[in-house]
């Protein structure tokens, strides 16, 4: 389970970048409360085999709304004000996602790659990449951003469930390439957040020694 070594690796990571990050704590009761509540109504939609059909499950119970709606209610919590607009979306969504990423594991037998690996790696993929999109958007709200932005959030779960059904229907090559442009923006989030944070980091050194000589 990599996802919660994702969400400590972070806050290792980017504490100083952040508020202190109690909001996030809530997402893991409410993560378990939403898997109780998912056991007990089942999937919302009938999957087929291969097609359509398929592809709207992957998109409502296995890939997409799984990590859309942590994202979803933490927005929400914002526009309310119960959470600071600079909440750590990624780490409310990941959080969030540790409870049905356990029950996953544990039902799946006998194991296989597709919901071992393959899912939660998409789920940690959105919640990393729109969080990023979403952070853009409130530091630098200027037309052409908000635009692309809202492009990114729109595409990327789109790519993620594509990825999904490209494996589970054998098409392994159509999977990768779409796995790969579903982690790059989160990869690219990884990479600008610890630039900002070595920034800091550095920042606040030369402000020490500063003091230090006076």
């Amino acid at each position: 389970m990599y996802i919660p070594l994702l969400y400590f690796l972070r806050q290792v990571s980017f504490a100083e970048g952040r508020s202190s990050g109690g909001e996030s704590l809530w997402a893991l009761p409410l993560g378990a409360l939403a898997v109780v509540v998912r056991n007990m109504f089942g999937p919302l939609v009938m999957p087929g085999e291969f097609g359509l059909s398929r592809w709207i499950s992957g998109l409502v119970d296995i890939v997409g709304l799984p990590a859309l709606f942590p994202l979803m209610v933490c927005g929400a919590l914002v526009m309310l004000r119960v959470f600071p607009r600079d909440v750590d979306y990624a780490g409310f969504a990941l959080l969030w996602l540790v409870p049905l990423a356990a029950i996953r594991s544990i039902g799946n037998s006998p194991p296989t790659p597709i919901p071992l690996i393959i899912v939660p790696l998409l789920w940690s993929a959105q919640a990393l990449g729109i969080s990023f999109f979403i952070d853009g958007m409130v530091k630098n709200p200027r037309g052409y951003i908000v635009f692309f932005a809202t492009l990114g959030i729109a595409a990327l779960p789109i790519a993620a469930v594509t990825s999904w059904w490209a494996f589970f229907s054998h098409q392994t090559w159509l999977g990768v390439l779409l796995l790969l442009v579903s982690i790059t923006p989160a990869a690219i989030s990884m990479v600008v957040n610890s630039r900002q944070e070595a920034m800091t980091s550095e920042r606040g050194d030369r402000n020490y020694v500063q003091i230090l000589d006076l």
